[in-house]
């Protein structure tokens, strides 16, 4: 199984996803401002996976603060939490991280550092056993022969385990319930194309590559049972902030019969925001949609809107797989349920 994320030595690893499939090069980095610069440019990607960086991103400013002896977690923090303001992950792990750096009985910078550690370590293993929860929940709704479809990445690329959506694709696929993928190229940065199909393909899965305006043709045609996506947020009603173009699916997917289920952890799920409208979305460089490799594609002048998520509404959601099972409408009541006493939201 692919690792976007490694822990050595007080080291941060990844995988600089941009340069996927092509090459695969990974970073090694003792400086958490190069992790915000990865996480900010899309080297690093994924709601879990960003969350897990951010973590081990407060412990690398924890350390060179002790080496330095001067405060500067404050400062590290805000950077951190400036990077990409839709995935709820990364300020949900920052939370976990101050309340670690608030507790009492601490004493001396290299004393926090290691407890920091220890909390991020902790973050990336609850992540791991999340995405296997995650892909045995989401497997028992797969149909034996089923064909599905998804959208953007929610693999071992954006998290720190299997995956969200992927990992119930693989378990089901194990399970020799899935006869092949289809995967929405995902434009304007093709991370279907060039994450998505490169992992479904490592893992031995037919995968057939689609434009994301295909998707309407291949519903329509009933070659797909099932859509699968992952999340960066969800609100409390089950409204769900997904890589831009997951909103027009779910509505393709109604349209046609075929259910849509989300997968995602429950650290996803933003239990102070009542409903999607509530969710910041991310608006990126228009040069991401006017061209793409350094190649421009698009005529001079012309304006560009690059919204990098949009929101799906409850009503078009047929399932939220989580790590602690399946919520199912109506989500205010269900999303409460699972994220009841020892939830983090």
């Amino acid at each position: 199984m692919t690792s976007a994320l490694r822990w050595t030595d007080g080291r941060l690893s990844f995988i600089d996803q941009t340069r996927l499939p092509a090459e695969e090069l990974t970073v090694a980095t003792s400086d958490y401002r190069v992790v915000c610069e990865a996480i900010r440019s899309l080297r690093i990607r994924g709601a879990p996976a960003i969350g897990v960086a951010a973590a081990f991103a407060m412990v690398l400013a924890a350390r060179e603060s002790a080496a330095a002896g001067r405060p500067g977690l404050e400062e590290a923090a805000r950077a951190i939490a400036a990077t990409r303001p839709t995935a709820v992950n990364l300020f949900a792990a920052l939370r976990r991280m101050e309340r670690v750096a608030r507790r009492p009985g601490i004493r001396g910078a290299g004393a926090l550092a290691d407890a920091l550690e220890a909390e991020a370590i902790a973050i990336r293993d609850e992540d791991i056993a999340s995405c296997r929860a995650i892909g045995e929940a989401g497997a028992r709704l797969i149909a034996h022969g089923s064909s599905l479809l998804t959208h953007c990445n929610a693999g071992a690329l954006a998290t720190a385990g299997e995956g969200t959506a992927l990992a119930v694709i693989a378990e089901a696929a194990r399970q020799g319930n899935v006869v092949r993928v289809f995967v929405d190229e995902t434009r304007p940065l093709l991370q279907g194309s060039r994450l998505t199909a490169w992992e479904l393909v490592a893992l031995g899965i037919e995968t057939v590559l689609i434009t994301d305006g295909t998707a309407a043709t291949v519903l329509r045609r009933g070659d797909v049972q099932a859509v699968v996506v992952g999340a960066d947020r969800i609100a409390s009603n089950g409204d769900t902030a997904n890589k831009v173009g997951t909103y027009p699916l779910a509505v393709l997917a109604s349209r046609h019969g075929v259910p849509f289920y989300v997968a995602a952890p429950c650290s996803t799920i933003d239990m102070a925001l009542p409903s999607g409208d509530g969710i910041p979305i991310e608006e990126r460089d228009g040069a991401e949609v006017t061209g793409f490799g350094g190649v421009r594609v698009a005529a001079g002048g012309v304006r560009v809107f690059a919204p990098a998520f949009d929101v799906t509404p409850a009503a078009l959601v047929s399932a939220i797989v989580t790590d602690r099972g399946v919520a199912v409408p109506p989500y205010g009541r269900s999303l409460a349920a699972l994220n009841g006493p020892g939830g983090e939201s």
